[in-house]
């Protein structure tokens, strides 16, 4: 494994082996620098060669005395360590946070859940769309008078699952300066979805600003904010809100004079869409990125997962990284001093914490 780089190099993470956000979470300190040890359970292996990139990887079996008496000493020479098992688990394995900070004040100890550590759902089973769906986040996606549609796993476990948990541990790192404590950090999905909903509930309720499924202006209801299809069968994205936008996007597109007149009147959309619907089927997404794109139209293409790659701005951006013969996508975010780096991982663990000193 190469060197760490980047403005975590010298934290030490220990990180047991789960799926979905809490290894995210290593990934993100890992590819700023961070030193992940991961303690895989016996048995396991490489289930996501990006996600679980830049690891220092152990097995460890966690039900037997050796196992634990090596999380024990790793996590007595850690900053960090990351759990993603179900409230109660750890405890019962002499590995919860009561046990962990006694040996190591310092440890920031991050729980990473869907429901949280306490609440009477706390102990059962869910996956991310169970997680949205209570926030109220869920509800708001999809069409109107259609069931609503999971938004993949991005909205519960990475944006209000991992990110939020990353964000924790920064924040107590942070406070530990002061204090020169550590603490743990319960992470739930469904308090950093509930966070990410804040603009929502900030907002007056109008037909304009509305969660309603398939209704306002950033729920799909409105021509302007919306995607459609073009000619080849693609699609491109609209998000020209703003009136100047607007009327470039009008302007360059050659779209019917009669749109100019009452653009937030939601009594106008329906009629908009298809007129806008109509336009667009006309030419290709091609021939659509030649007109708009690059313009203040609030336009962009929309791209499948390996053709985002191939994009010239994606490109100039270096958004993904070729690595160990495949592409992976690149740290995020991006520093002037102490840039991170894509790493590969190694099965040193147990040599990684060995070398890693107390305090």
């Amino acid at each position: 494994m190469t060197n760490p780089t980047g403005p975590l190099t010298g934290l030490k993470v220990i990180e047991f082996a789960g799926i979905g956000p809490g290894p995210h979470v290593a990934m993100l300190l890992a590819d700023l620098g961070a030193e992940v040890v991961r303690i895989d359970r016996p048995g396991g292996g490489v289930m996501n060669p990006v996600v679980e990139r830049a690891r220092n990887r152990v097995t460890a079996d966690l039900k037997s005395e050796e196992g634990k008496a090596f999380c024990r000493e790793a996590a007595s020479k850690a900053d960090v360590l990351i759990e993603g098992l179900r409230p109660g688990v750890m405890e019962r394995l002499g590995l919860g946070p009561d046990e962990l900070l006694a040996d190591n004040p310092r440890l920031i100890y991050a729980r990473m859940t869907g429901w949280g550590q306490d609440g009477p759902l706390a102990q059962t089973a869910g996956h991310d769309i169970n997680y949205i769906a209570l926030t109220g986040a869920l509800d708001a996606i999809g069409k109107a008078g259609e069931t609503a549609v999971p938004p993949q796993n991005l909205v519960g476990d990475f944006g209000g699952g991992s990110m939020y948990c990353a964000f924790g541990i920064m924040a107590a790192l942070y406070e530990r300066e002061r204090s020169g404590k550590g603490q743990v950090v319960d992470a739930a999905i469904i308090d950093g979805t509930t966070s990410l909903m804040s603009f929502f509930f900030g907002l007056p309720k109008s037909a304009v600003r509305t969660t309603e499924r398939g209704k306002g202006l950033l729920g799909g209801a409105s021509h302007f904010y919306r995607c459609f299809k073009c000619a080849d069968g693609k699609e491109v994205s609209l998000g020209a809100i703003e009136p100047q936008f607007y009327a470039e996007l009008l302007a360059k597109s050659g779209a019917p004079a009669e749109l100019a007149e009452g653009q937030m009147n939601p009594a106008n959309w329906d009629d908009y869409a298809e007129k806008m619907a109509a336009l667009f089927v006309t030419k290709t997404r091609d021939e659509w990125c030649e007109l708009l794109e690059g313009s203040d139209a609030c336009f962009a293409p929309v791209m499948g997962l390996d053709e985002a790659r191939e994009h010239p701005h994606m490109k100039a951006r270096g958004a993904f990284v070729e690595h160990d013969g495949a592409w992976h996508t690149a740290p995020a975010p991006r520093f002037s001093r102490t840039p991170g780096a894509v790493r590969s991982s190694a099965d040193d663990g147990a040599q990684t914490v060995a070398g890693w000193t107390k305090g």
